[in-house]
């Protein structure tokens, strides 16, 4: 996949399917989107993904924006997919004041060549967001494209949206958020030192700290599973899954920084992953973060936490030194 990022000025020669979105979180709603986009992909046309960053909403926002999906994530998400174009147009002011029809024919025409445009029903671009999917299809026999609209996707009568899905992860109800998602809701980055308390009371973890911008959910204990991924192709863990149970928060029994983390024990491994990649999964909320009398305490209750999990994995027990 080619990305194009930091620039306005770029040119795509080939005949192009192109979908337009925020793609925060890559919903149902996305994944619709994007097979229609796979569809043209098959039949010869490049497909191109175009999203503007920063958003929008994080350009107009007072503060700041918690998304679902970081830059990274959403590269990973269309490499994957097999996407071969990613835009990541600049939002400055004068591209937020640039008129609809003016994008639809300096940008999707004349730079990204498309000969289909795929969008969802709530689609916007231009001034204020005023373009919308009708224009697209007014615009469409001038400038020689044609316009695939995508319906809403529901989810037991609700529309399936960003929206939808933050409140969810917002709520810790991680159960509904990996029904609206796909997948269960991911945390990702690459993995820092911590303390090092949980190797010395034979807990060993792995710790991320996350972008300020990427939205958590609350403060607590999850069961999850983890992806480790090489930076250099060579770790012997590369792609490979591990149960897990997570810890999301600033364990305020240890340490008094407030600085919020992902703390993760990966049952029945051993290994040094320091710098390496890891995308966190997080499957059911467990308990909230709490404050312990001392160590000892700690220790006790992560021991009953990590036997929790075993059994939540369906994985054999192990006693705990």
């Amino acid at each position: 996949m080619k990305i194009i990022a930091n620039t306005t000025d770029f040119y795509i020669g080939e005949e192009t399917a192109a979908a337009i979105g925020k793609f925060d979180g890559f919903h149902r709603g996305h994944q619709k989107l994007l097979g229609q986009l796979k569809r043209q992909q098959e039949k010869g046309l490049k497909s191109v993904v175009f999203t503007f960053v920063p958003s929008p909403a994080a350009f107009f926002g007072n503060g700041p924006v918690r998304e679902l999906s970081t830059l990274e994530e959403k590269r990973r998400i269309f490499e994957n997919a097999g996407i071969d174009y990613l835009v990541e147009y600049p939002f400055y002011q004068e591209i937020a004041d640039m008129e609809p029809a003016t994008y639809i024919k300096e940008v999707l025409v004349d730079r990204i060549h498309a000969k289909w445009v795929v969008a969802g029903e709530d689609v916007s671009y231009g001034k204020r967001g005023a373009g919308d999917y009708r224009l697209l299809q007014k615009l469409a026999p001038s400038y020689g494209y044609q316009v695939i609209l995508i319906d809403k996707v529901l989810y037991k009568g609700q529309e399936v949206s960003s929206t939808y899905v933050r409140r969810e992860v917002s709520e810790g109800n991680m159960e509904l958020a990996a029904a609206l998602l796909g997948t269960p809701y991911c945390v990702s980055g690459e993995i820092i030192h911590g303390r090092r308390l949980g190797r010395t009371i034979g807990m060993p973890t792995v710790n991320l700290l996350p972008p300020q911008d990427k939205l958590l959910p609350p403060k607590g204990v999850y069961y999850s599973y983890v992806y480790l991924r090489s930076r250099t192709g060579t770790m012997p863990y590369d792609g490979k899954k591990y149960a897990s149970i997570t810890n999301i928060g600033t364990k305020p029994t240890v340490d008094q920084r407030s600085v919020m983390g992902v703390e993760t024990y990966l049952y029945d491994f051993e290994g040094d992953v320091y710098g390496e990649d890891m995308e966190v999964y997080l499957l059911k909320y467990k308990r909230p973060e709490m404050r312990f009398d001392g160590v000892d305490a700690l220790k006790a209750q992560m021991a009953a936490d990590i036997a929790a999990g075993r059994e939540f994995h369906g994985l054999p027990s192990c006693k705990l030194i």
